[in-house]
């Protein structure tokens, strides 16, 4: 049995089509429709339903391969083992992030990582929108959010905290703020995007509390947020690893230090994020603690 077509059945139920799998792998889908077809027939089960707009598995295909990809999965990681254990990580590793954190904290590292490790090419995908790891063919993501869910594995790079921050521009021509609560009578610098409203949460202790903000303009970017918070637009709420800098330099001035605050969950942190299998690629487990290592610093 050729071990590839059993590599491509399982490539083509990830994708949920023959197309989405031949997209992968580049190739015309009709050899993929022929090498399922000989698969099949060399183990006289059908594996799919196919119609001419949805593919199934049936119910034996769905156990058959159930039990086949663990097994491929170990092949592939002793064969990669064996190659890696006498080479460096090498290869392509594309990553996403949102577009102000591949800006703030990864680029930065890159030249130190590629120092390192000479041999991997990296491929970074900056979108403010969550991009399909599979369907696009991405290692590695780090998102900003709270623990995230999903047929992924995750783990926590960085924790992060929202601090009030304005110009002393905006500030002398508007007034301070004694809480948060004086949010209401201030022009606040908004987020344009899914999932994050008009509402900003605080908490001191055990005091906990949500204001409706108001303002005249939102962002659907945070480094355009940040920006406009420098030209005194107006009072943002953005996160430490993005204002740091501008705190330290008196660019910006931090508002209320006392309240934490956030635009959607108090448990929002830097997550990293890859595809759902028991071996990992070397060349994504370097830079997964590569980037904890220098993001902690």
């Amino acid at each position: 049995m050729d071990m590839r077509d059993l590599e491509l059945a399982l490539l083509v139920r990830a994708q949920g089509s023959i197309a989405g799998a031949a997209r992968v792998l580049d190739v015309d889908p009709s050899s993929v429709s022929r090498s399922l077809a000989a698969l099949e027939a060399e183990l006289g089960v059908r594996l799919f339903h196919r119609t001419t707009r949805k593919l199934s598995t049936t119910e034996e295909g769905a156990a058959y391969l159930q039990r086949v990809a663990p097994l491929m999965e170990e092949m592939r990681a002793a064969a990669q083992a064996a190659v890696g254990a006498r080479q460096e990580p090498a290869g392509t590793l594309r990553l996403t992030a949102s577009v102000a954190f591949a800006c703030q904290k990864i680029v930065p590292v890159l030249a130190a990582f590629s120092e390192r490790y000479p041999e991997i090419s990296v491929e970074v995908i900056s979108s403010d929108t969550n991009l399909d790891l599979v369907e696009q063919g991405i290692d590695l993501a780090v998102r900003l959010a709270p623990a995230p869910k999903g047929d992924w594995v995750s783990s926590k790079l960085m924790d992060t905290r929202y601090h009030l921050v304005a110009s002393s521009a905006y500030l002398e021509r508007a007034g301070g703020l004694a809480t948060p609560v004086d949010l209401r009578d201030h022009d606040c610098l908004r987020y344009a995007l899914p999932g994050i409203g008009d509402v900003w949460r605080f908490r001191a202790g055990s005091e906990a509390f949500e204001v409706n903000v108001t303002g005249r303009h939102k962002f659907s970017n945070a480094l355009a947020l940040l920006e406009a918070a420098r030209q005194g637009l107006g009072v943002a709420l953005l996160a430490d690893w993005l204002v740091a800098q501008d705190l330290a330099t008196g660019q910006l001035v931090e508002l209320c230090p006392q309240y934490q605050g956030t635009v959607s969950n108090f448990e929002t942190a830097a997550w990293v994020l890859y595809p759902n299998r028991r071996y990992l690629p070397r060349k994504t487990r370097v830079m997964i603690d590569f980037l904890r290592d220098s993001l902690a610093r």
